[in-house]
């Protein structure tokens, strides 16, 4: 009997710590850069005990008092576990944004989306978050009682979510109350975006979990949009805007944002129209999928190795050598990639190799070395390359293929058997394309957030940069891509703020870049082995450098050819 008791007094204990959880009020999950290119996100600061936010907005007369304000209680506590940010709620932009007098970071709301989701109201209003469970702590403005949440939060004894209204300067949402007041039209508005940033992957039969090929398939997922749209993992939103540009990146602008979560809001109204855009485009899709070469039949077609993909799991790299049976060298001009099964192979990669030498070749010990690389396999492409004229890729004779395979599983056992078009030239004195591994050896250590690297080249010839690839495993936080100017500043040409392992084009620049002899090139970036990283498999384990995926490695590409 005692010890039934004791039993029913356990769960009335649970049960009560649950409800008290409960009562802190939900908040979205959300992602933004800050005006110096760095990524936040609120579920990626479990390492800290809370995110505060205040609402900024330079047009606000007693502005500067409240940041004073703010910053000063920013001080006190950033060192014992709270995390301490602006929030530009007004979304002048970075351009015309003046950080004079001002410590913290300041982040971007694009579209004012953040702020919308956060309530926000008035500039100088204050949130604070728990990343741990995406709640609300604290909601007002800047106080006592703000300070004495803060010191509740560090002492674990927060429980409902605390209210101060603030008052003062109000902020304006003028996209949300024009499309609140006429919503985007479905086949006019939203349809082309989805069909131009997402449909590509999420087709019948795509990597995409699930198809968006109808206005019901749209409106079925659009909880699920809203979310992954906020918290930029869909799409792969890694990269800064403001940093170069490559048609490689899945850029969505604030305005299509707005767009896509004011329609969600207002409750996704299909409209009238006569079709449907997205059923059109996944028929037409079809159709192109069912095409064979879209250059022509190849000189030559490589066939993969046939590679089994189980139903469910998290699949390690697969290694496949490919020997070619030519008796002279070749010049490649184009190449183009067609997936056995496009709903499992998340990407690919092709190197030329020596004999007897693997996919890592000399990057296995040296730290900057030149390769031939082919290209990249990305999903939701037509994956058709050609290389910049006069410029091909060697094959010396002799020399055979390395390709490295990536799968995600979808529910389905399957077999892909990929197959690479090759496509000669016989044009004379072209310039070799080359990709320039640049990296660096190091030691992680256990719960580190934000490890610092480095590593740099020096070019002795004159080369044309034509892309850039980030190489990191799960701990891989950010890199970026600079070119070291006359008198050592550095001129960033290409940023991935939020390096995901499980997405690694290779850029291909919208603009080269002609870099003089003994230029030379930096890649800068970090590590987070920390438990805030949502990949990261053990934030107790040191690490070093490795190729395997449960190693790490840091490696920028530059792709490149020589330039007379």
């Amino acid at each position: 009997m005692k010890a039934t008791r004791i039993t029913i007094v356990l769960l009335i204990t649970l049960v009560l710590t649950r409800v008290s959880y409960a009562a802190l009020d939900r908040v979205s999950d959300f992602a933004v850069l800050d005006y110096f290119g760095e990524f936040h996100q609120l579920s990626r600061y479990r390492h800290r005990q809370g995110l505060a936010l205040m609402a900024y907005d330079s047009n606000c007369e007693n502005m500067s008092a409240l940041v004073m304000e703010y910053q000063s209680i920013a001080r006190e506590f950033s060192e014992k576990g709270i995390e301490f940010v602006l929030l530009d709620s007004r979304d002048i932009g970075r351009a015309a944004f003046d950080n004079n007098g001002i410590e913290l970071a300041v982040l971007e709301d694009d579209g004012q989306l953040v702020s919308q989701s956060l309530g926000i109201q008035y500039a100088g209003d204050v949130r604070l978050l728990n990343p741990e469970r995406l709640s609300l702590f604290y909601g007002g403005k800047v106080s006592t009682e703000f300070r004495a949440t803060l010191n509740a939060v560090l002492d674990g004894a927060i429980n409902d979510t605390v209210l101060d209204p603030n008052e003062g300067c109000t902020i304006s949402f003028p996209m949300r109350e024009a499309l609140t007041e006429e919503p985007p039209d479905y086949a006019n508005d939203i349809a082309p975006i989805v069909i131009e940033k997402c449909a590509d992957c999420h087709r019948r039969g795509g990597v995409g979990p699930f198809a968006i090929d109808s206005y019901i398939m749209l409106l079925g997922w659009s909880p699920m949009i809203r979310e992954v749209i906020l918290n930029k993992r869909m799409p792969p939103m890694q990269v800064d805007p403001n940093i170069g540009h490559s048609d490689d990146a899945r850029y969505l602008g604030a305005e299509e944002m707005q767009k896509i979560i004011h329609w969600i809001d207002a409750g996704a109204p299909q409209g009238i129209s006569e079709s449907d855009p997205l059923e059109e485009y996944a028929n037409m899709i079809d159709l192109e999928a069912a095409q064979e070469w879209l250059l022509g039949e190849p000189d030559f077609i490589v066939t993969g190795s046939s590679n089994d993909v189980p139903p469910t799991g998290v699949l390690d790299y697969i290694y496949d050598e490919v020997e070619l049976p030519f008796e002279e060298s070749k010049w490649i001009r184009a190449i183009q990639y067609r997936a056995g099964d496009a709903s499992v192979l998340h990407h690919l990669m092709t190197f030329v190799t020596a004999p007897g030498e693997d996919f890592w070749g000399p990057e296995r010990n040296e730290l900057s070395v030149a390769r031939r690389f082919i290209a990249g396999y990305a999903p939701g492409k037509s994956n058709v390359i050609e290389f910049p004229v006069g410029t091909g890729v060697f094959i010396p004779n002799g020399y055979g293929l390395s390709m490295q395979f990536h799968y995600v599983t979808n529910g389905q056992r399957t077999t892909d058997v990929t197959e690479l078009g090759l496509y000669f030239s016989d044009e004379n004195n072209l310039q070799e394309q080359l990709v320039q591994a640049v990296s660096s050896r190091f030691v992680l250590p256990p719960n580190e957030h934000n490890h610092a690297m480095h590593a740099e080249h020096v070019f002795e010839e004159q080369v044309v940069l034509t892309g850039v690839r980030a190489r990191m495993n799960y701990r891989g936080k950010k890199m970026k891509f600079a070119i070291e100017e006359a008198g050592g500043s550095l001129r960033e040409i290409f940023s991935v703020p939020a390096y995901n392992y499980g997405w690694q084009p290779h850029y291909i620049l919208d603009q080269p870049e002609l870099l003089p002899a003994g230029t030379k090139v930096h890649v800068i970036g970090a590590f987070d082995n920390s438990i805030s990283n949502p990949t990261n498999p053990d934030s107790e384990k040191e690490l070093t450098f490795g190729l395997n995926s449960w190693d790490e490695m840091f490696t920028g590409y530059f792709t490149y050819y020589n330039s007379p």
